[in-house]
């Protein structure tokens, strides 16, 4: 790197940032070169550049990102359209998001709609104007994107999760489907005669569609459906739905539609007295970290939330650098992890 002999001293006030012109004075260059330097102009000589860079760092000087952002037409931020991150799936995919957004040099904002209503997504993506976001990733626990008057931005940088909007936009999504159907599979391949189901909120496409394979995995198999118990994810509905259950003395296996409701479930089968797996097997969905810790440790089923964050950060980037929407679905596999909470019925009913 070129060795650098101030001119003239560097004479500022005392706590006064440091400058454009404090750094072409000591890089002995216009304030337009350390100017087009920090843009990323490509017509400065790479002797020059290395001239300023190592101005900027004996200085500690920083370039004004959004003068740069508006130079270069990009900001390099990602928004973030949600309901809660209270929901496991929601939370973890977020924080994967962050991680690989950062990784691709890319920062992440929050943008939460206050309910979960068209109006309030609608009101989300209206701040997007107001912030200075590169493109957006949507997390939709509720079926709104149908709406005529959502007014998503066709055309612009945009990721959905978690919907089956992709006739119009690029959704990425683990495979729902299959994991229900795997969960539903093993039990019935343990020998159970049939399975109940603890769903998810109605609003929720993701509980739907495990509900949706749940029943047609019964169906394919000739096996009768019973009538499904209603939850929210919450631990406390799953506790509800498992002191239903245990009063449902032909029930001998159950698919949860998420690990935390299954703790409920076996919180509730733990007070009545009823043994996993003995009694009834038990399987969730998403495989949280303190799954393999439970009592017993949970049969579930795996979600690549980490895969899922790489894909919508990959996918949206691609859209900004690229200026290209390729609408369609992006589906993560999913995976069956067989534990403790599972085994063969004993006999056809407790």
């Amino acid at each position: 790197m070129p060795e650098i002999d101030s001119p003239a001293p560097l004479i500022r006030a005392a706590g006064k940032p440091v400058s454009m012109v404090d750094v072409a004075r000591l890089a002995g260059v216009s304030a337009q070169t350390v100017s087009r330097v920090s843009t990323g102009y490509p017509g400065v000589r790479e002797e020059t550049r290395q001239r300023v860079l190592l101005a900027m760092d004996r200085l500690g000087y920083r370039p004004n990102a959004a003068a740069r952002a508006l130079k270069q037409g990009r900001f390099h931020t990602l928004g973030v359209i949600l309901f809660s991150l209270s929901p496991v799936g929601n939370s973890r995919t977020v924080e994967a998001i962050t991680a690989h957004a950062a990784r691709r040099g890319y920062g992440v904002t929050l943008l939460p709609a206050e309910a979960r209503t068209e109006s309030a997504v609608i009101g989300a993506f209206g701040r997007l104007e107001e912030l200075a976001v590169d493109g957006v990733i949507v997390i939709m626990e509720v079926h709104l994107l149908d709406s005529p008057t959502l007014g998503l931005p066709h055309g612009s940088p945009v990721v959905v999760v978690d919907s089956n909007a992709g006739d119009s936009f690029h959704v990425v999504d683990a495979d729902q489907a299959a994991g229900a159907t795997a969960a539903v599979t093993h039990l019935l391949d343990l020998g159970h005669h049939t399975v109940w189901h603890v769903t998810g909120p109605a609003e929720s496409f993701a509980a739907r569609r495990r509900a949706s394979a749940w029943e047609e995995t019964l169906v394919r198999a000739g096996r009768a459906a019973p009538a499904p118990l209603a939850g929210d994810w919450s631990p406390e509905s799953g506790y509800l739905a498992g002191l239903r259950l245990a009063e449902e003395t032909s029930c001998t296996a159950v698919f949860v539609a998420n690990d935390q409701m299954a703790l409920g479930v076996l919180r509730a089968f733990h007070e009545k007295g009823i043994r996993v797996p003995e009694d009834v097997s038990v399987v969730g969905f998403d495989d949280v970290p303190e799954a393999s810790s439970y009592l017993p440790p949970l049969t579930t089923v795996r979600q690549d939330f980490a895969e899922v964050g790489r894909r919508c950060v990959d996918n949206v980037v691609a859209q900004i650098e690229g200026g290209v929407v390729h609408p369609g679905a992006d589906i993560v596999p999913t995976g069956l992890v067989v534990r403790a909470s599972t085994t063969r019925p004993r006999g056809p009913a407790r």
